[in-house]
């Protein structure tokens, strides 16, 4: 009689697993298939309940995915942390777990109830992992009412073999919607790439340039646009080398065919070769399917190589033949394509001194430089600025449903900015003031540059006589301070402060904006009050045009502060507030030290 009853549940149990394996075979709709999953499991073995507790992507909490048995209500409330009660620990060491009965044991957690012992019914409670051979995916917990715990080893087994199929079907569901993921953004990719630009795309004539130097460099590209001549940019970074190379190519023969521009400076050699060529189904580890390159993409239009001065010298013979031939081959492959591309080049290197240096192949240089367009930087055309500027305002309160206008003391302060980035630094510069102005004029005053608080100058150490001078403001107040006590035996050479020490900080924003440590103490050569019984007295003093961040418009009165007040207004720098203190640097450093100030690094 029990060989019978044996033999009838292992019939059970393998006709269960087999339905469920047919199920979960036919669908990667894992929500629906586990649903069913379920249902065939807790009918065919007799369970009460049972559930898929899965983790989230942090693997900091499990949530129940899919269950029969429960409610709404409990099923939303089906969470645990990592190790915590049975699930978090089955989770957590990837080994079976019974109950068998869930009222005595303090590690069951039931934050579903719909677990709990019920009707004096002795409840067991069997938790089994979801893993797969390298990790562990989740859990699958079921409950049985029993008065014994003779089938609860049967139950687990059932449940284990279950659980396997499981993992696999999660493996593979999660495997194809990552592929179908990155075959929709390859999809946008190559539609963003092959998409012909619209109608109002830019071309010279949305150029904005009035100078003379722009006016030649129209005329240089009126000229080459319509030939097939490759076409070499130069320029400092943010001259606007992409948009002069849009120009040529929706001058030339080309405009209907596709625009593809490539940064060679933002791949590295690698991946730059399988961007640029294509390559074949299982050419390299992820290589799923063939992928057309950049140039078959521009097949028919142009090709715009940007920051091509910084491919390094092994691609650089590998560009060489394209240049020549007009083929290549994809990664991978063996069949020679031909391409009928027009190429734009453009770098912000001196190409000259690296040919020279050996770091550049001089036969490639003299591929690539066949039609020479110099950009000149923003510096040398003033006269551009107002355009630029009226340019980026209305594109800005078009963007942003503004009405913003820039007052002429604004202006005054624009066209005398040094704009190491060029035209990329003043239109950020633009939106940025543009965003945090209030009211619709944009004054002079509202830029971080009459505030001390331009980064590109500090970054790019700015000593130019034409970078931005600032505004002065009398006040003249005196400040005593006492220099600190000099060190026995210690000889120090006075000499009387030179005009320079005692010069105002017009030139303030001229100098670069970068402080010494803190305690530095610099020595010019200018001389200056060493004695513990000389009186150094700080003033008077001339503002720059700011606004304090900290004690208003006017100097204040204490040592301390009046310091605090001098470094804050020269950017930290403590050469530039000696001179708007009327003191030398070696003075402003003793009165440093004496107040404990540190002085800040940028």
């Amino acid at each position: 009689m029990l060989r019978a009853s044996q033999q009838e549940r292992s019939h059970v149990e393998l006709i269960t697993v087999y339905e469920i394996c047919r199920i979960l075979g036919s669908s990667l709709d894992l929500q629906r298939s586990f649903r069913a999953a379920l249902n065939v499991l807790t009918a065919h073995v007799g369970l009460e309940r049972a559930m898929i507790v899965l983790a989230d992507k942090e693997e900091e909490q499990l949530r129940v995915h899919t269950a029969v048995g429960m409610d709404r209500e409990q099923f939303e409330r089906g969470s645990w942390d990592n190790g915590e009660g049975v699930i978090g620990r089955v989770y957590q060491s990837g080994m079976p777990v019974t109950v068998p009965d869930v009222s005595q044991s303090a590690e069951f957690i039931d934050r579903t109830g719909a677990f709990s012992a019920q009707d004096g019914l002795m409840m067991s409670f069997i938790v089994v992992p979801i893993k797969t051979e390298h990790a562990v995916l989740g859990v699958l917990a079921a409950q049985r009412s029993v008065e014994g715990n003779a089938r609860l080893s049967d139950d687990q087994r059932v449940l284990t073999m279950v659980a396997a199929l499981m993992a696999q079907s999660l493996v593979l569901s999660r495997a194809v919607s990552a592929e179908h993921q990155r075959m929709l953004l390859e999809s946008t990719r190559l539609q963003k790439a092959l998409k012909p630009e619209p109608t109002g795309a830019p071309t010279l004539d949305n150029v904005v340039g009035v100078s003379r130097a722009m006016q030649q460099v129209f005329a240089e590209v009126h000229q080459a646009a319509p030939s097939r001549a490759t076409v070499l940019l130069r320029g400092e970074s943010g001259t606007g080398k992409e948009a002069i190379a849009r120009a040529i190519h929706f001058l030339s023969p080309r405009k209907d065919q596709p625009f593809i521009k490539v940064n060679c400076a933002a791949l590295t050699e690698s991946l730059l070769e399988s961007e640029l060529f294509g390559h074949e189904r299982g050419a390299f580890t992820g290589a799923v399917g063939d992928r057309k390159g950049r140039f078959e993409q521009a097949h028919g239009g142009s090709l715009f190589l940007d920051e091509v001065g910084d491919i390094s010298p092994s691609f650089q013979a590998k560009l060489l033949r394209v240049l020549q031939e007009r083929e290549f081959e994809r990664v991978g492959g063996n069949r020679s394509i031909k391409v009928d591309v027009r190429l734009i080049f453009a770098t912000n290197r001196d190409l000259e001194k690296m040919v020279a240096r050996g770091e550049y192949r001089a036969d490639l240089y003299y591929r690539i430089n066949v039609v020479s367009i110099f950009l000149p930087p923003l510096r040398e055309r003033r006269d551009d600025i107002p355009p630029l500027v009226n340019h980026f305002i209305a594109r800005f309160n078009k963007d942003n449903r503004r009405k913003l206008r820039v007052a002429p003391d604004a202006m005054e302060v624009l066209t005398h900015c040094y704009w190491p980035g060029n035209v990329r630094e003043i239109e950020n510069c633009i939106e940025r003031t543009a965003t945090m102005v209030q009211g619709d004029v944009i004054r002079g005053v509202a830029f971080p540059c009459r505030q001390n608080r331009c980064l590109t100058q500090t970054l790019h150490h700015v000593d130019k006589a034409d970078a931005v001078s600032p505004i002065s403001m009398p006040t003249p107040l005196h400040l005593p301070l006492r220099a600190p006590a000099r060190e026995p035996g210690r000889e120090v050479a006075r000499e009387p402060a030179t005009a320079a020490a005692r010069s105002s900080c017009s030139d303030c924003a001229s100098a670069p904006a970068s402080g010494p440590p803190s305690g530095f103490v610099p020595d010019t050569g200018w001389g200056g009050v060493d004695s513990p019984d000389e009186i150094v007295r700080i003033g008077p003093t001339e503002h720059i045009a700011s606004t304090p961040r900290q004690f208003g418009n006017e100097p204040p009165e204490g040592e301390r502060e009046r310091l605090i007040w001098a470094m804050e207004q020269c950017a930290w720098v403590q050469a530039k507030a000696a001179r708007l203190l009327r003191v030398t640097p070696r003075q402003l450093g003793y009165a440093l030290q004496k107040h404990n100030i540190e002085v800040h690094k940028f």
